[in-house]
């Protein structure tokens, strides 16, 4: 049987469905209560799912509180790969992975402002697990800007590292103050943070 065949058997599905019931239980109690004030069995309870088919999926609370991060940035950066490779003209790839942080964060801003909230509470190891997939964002992005500024696609105002900063410390802001029932969508939200970026990064005579 094919890998996507498994994945499609009932069991399969079974599991995935459990794993993500305790996700969604888990950002919900972690979001009212806090990580410290939220133990294993209610997750579990709020979950409707047995002990072991949650330490099945997650070895700890600890484990848990990571993947709410894995899972978004695991996502996000399955589209990064996706848009790098279209080999887009620089600016249409900078407008592009704005598009889909922000709208991706804003999907998940619950699960994003979770994170953000509780991260401190990661031991050094399952740390430097988050960290890892942040920073090959960070340099994928740096890389875009410097190469646009190298074939003069982009104006050299600003480091690539300073562009890269700013760019994600408006993403990494965004579960704070963004609302589903806002006036502006996310869409809306990327293309003007793409339009700010890229009009400080324009080349002129």
């Amino acid at each position: 049987m094919s890998a996507r065949a498994r994945s499609e058997a009932p069991g399969a599905q079974t599991a995935q469905d459990a794993k993500t019931r305790v996700l969604d239980a888990a950002v919900g109690l972690f979001a009212r209560q806090g990580y410290d004030g939220t133990s294993v069995a209610q997750v579990i309870s709020q979950a409707g799912v047995a002990k072991g088919g949650f330490y099945h999926h997650f070895a700890s609370k600890e484990a848990l509180l990571y993947e709410v991060y894995g899972d978004l940035i695991s996502r996000q950066l399955d589209a990064m790969d996706a848009i790098l490779a279209r080999r887009l003209a620089p600016a249409e790839t900078v407008r592009a992975l704005i598009a889909d942080l922000v709208e991706s964060t804003a999907a998940s801003a619950q699960q994003a402002l979770v994170f953000w909230r509780e991260q401190h509470k990661l031991g050094d190891e399952r740390a430097e697990q988050y960290r890892r997939p942040r920073r090959r964002y960070h340099d994928a992005v740096t890389r875009v800007i410097r190469d646009g500024q190298a074939n003069g696609s982009f104006a050299t105002v600003a480091s690539p590292e300073m562009v890269t900063f700013t760019i994600f410390g408006v993403i990494n802001e965004l579960p704070l103050w963004y609302r589903p029932q806002g006036r502006k969508r996310p869409a809306q939200i990327a293309a003007e943070l793409a339009d700010l970026v890229l009009a400080a990064l324009e080349v002129r005579a």
